[in-house]
């Protein structure tokens, strides 16, 4: 029987490099179609501008505060005790589908140029009126590549249409009440060919630790590390990053709508599992440089936290990228690296010429940066820039700059297995980074 399973998992993964290989095929001849005057994006941004000056820099100080531990206590008294990521995968709402059983339309979203590896896609039933965002996986977590003894990707999504600089987006989705939650799925990768997921909602914890709220954040960025996830915040909401512990997941006793305190127990808007923030940060300005994206890079001593900046449409650049380091003192694991005072002051910063950046990736002295050149549902482009200069992805006969996701909002290295994880409209997809330096012009 072993071995009759191990021959069908190996015919699966056959044909799901078939599909995905023809699908790169269709939208490569797709994008050729594009002309030499459309690809107004080839312009070359040149190489990245470092900023030093304090006056450049320090808008970027972030001061960390805590929810006091009273709060969480009182929290988990009366929710019942937290419970790790193992429970929380074993404990499933629903499965993914790999390439091959997902939808055409859903498969557009996948790039051309460098082409996935494995892809997948969710149920659009399961995700109908939520928007995609962040994804971070245990190759963040922990060099080896494993939380424990499982492989894990983190999915963020939020509802409705809130864009990365806390706006709401344009159309009926953007509207009504309670738009902008965010949550996250615990997908189960052990098993590439049986992807798993659980929802669990992020919530703030308010009135001294008896309710909480949900977080209503665009989920454009999100970075796990050691036992601490990170996630971008709203523009309107007051903070710029807000930090969970992973080991401090809550049950739910009530299937409802809202998010907190309900008649009979606790809700987290249909999702079991429940995320209250444990820490966050902030600027000491509501106008400073908000962070878009931001992703984990293990390349630095220590490692760091990268981010681009969150810019409106009609931002015409320069685009600020930076990094924070995280702090290598074992009783603050997962926290960023703060002074006397709690503050948390950039150790590098750069501008780019590129606009319109909604991903960004740091890795020895690259950086990759994922830009949108139209609406969602046009091609983007991705480069590689760095202190010498840049150079994006090609494809197509006519060599077009378009060649990743247009949607796609997040890029997470995981080091273990050499991969790059993305997520673009329904798909979640990887690719190897060596493919992503290998298409380069």
């Amino acid at each position: 029987m072993k071995h009759r399973g191990r021959h069908r998992r190996r015919r699966r993964g056959r044909a799901l490099r078939a599909t995905l290989a023809g699908t790169a095929l269709a939208l490569t001849a797709a994008a050729t179609m594009i002309s030499t005057s459309q690809a107004t994006d080839a312009d070359d941004p040149g190489a990245l501008k470092p900023l030093t000056a304090s006056a450049e820099t320090a808008p970027l100080r972030l001061t960390e505060g805590s929810v006091p531990p009273e709060w969480l206590d009182r929290l988990s008294a009366e929710m019942g005790r937290p419970v790790g990521v193992r429970a929380v995968l074993d404990d499933t709402d629903g499965s993914l589908r790999d390439a091959a059983a997902c939808p055409e339309d859903d498969r557009r979203a996948l790039p051309v140029e460098p082409a996935a590896t494995r892809a997948y896609c969710w149920d659009g039933a399961d995700v109908e009126g939520w928007r995609s965002g962040a994804v971070t996986t245990s190759g963040d977590a922990d060099d080896d590549g494993r939380w424990g003894q499982s492989r894990v990707v983190l999915s963020g999504w939020s509802q409705g249409g809130v864009l990365a600089d806390g706006t709401p987006a344009e159309g009926p989705a953007a509207a009504g009440p309670g738009q902008g939650l965010a949550r996250v799925a615990f997908i189960d990768a052990g098993d590439p060919d049986d992807l798993r997921y659980t929802w669990a909602q992020l919530a703030v914890p308010v009135d001294d630790g008896r309710d909480y709220r949900g977080l209503v954040s665009p989920v454009s960025g999100m970075v796990w590390y050691q036992d601490k996830l990170l996630v971008t915040a709203g523009r309107g909401d007051g903070s710029t990053l807000y930090v969970y512990d992973v080991d401090r997941v809550q049950r739910t006793t009530v299937d409802g709508a809202t998010v907190g305190r309900v008649p009979g127990g606790w809700s987290a808007a249909g999702a079991r599992y429940v995320l209250p923030a444990v820490a966050s940060y902030r600027t000491a300005d509501v106008n400073a440089p908000q962070p878009g994206g931001i992703s984990l890079d293990r390349s630095t001593a220590p490692d760091s936290l990268v981010a681009h900046e969150a810019v409106p449409k009609e931002h015409d650049g320069p685009t600020r990228l930076w990094r924070y380091a995280f702090d290598d003192d074992r009783s603050r694991a997962g926290l960023l690296a703060t002074d006397s005072v709690g503050q948390a002051d950039v150790v590098a910063a750069y501008e780019t010429e590129l606009t319109d950046v909604r991903s960004v990736l740091s890795y020895g002295s690259g950086w990759y940066l994922g830009r949108m050149t139209g609406t969602p549902q046009e091609r983007g482009t991705l480069w590689r820039q760095d202190r010498e200069g840049a150079r994006p992805t090609r494809c197509g006969a006519d060599e077009t700059h378009r060649c990743w996701s247009g949607p796609a909002a997040s890029l997470s290295y995981w080091q273990e297995t050499g991969e790059v994880w993305s997520q673009s409209g329904r798909m979640l997809f990887a690719l190897p980074l060596d493919s992503v330096d290998h298409s380069l012009d």
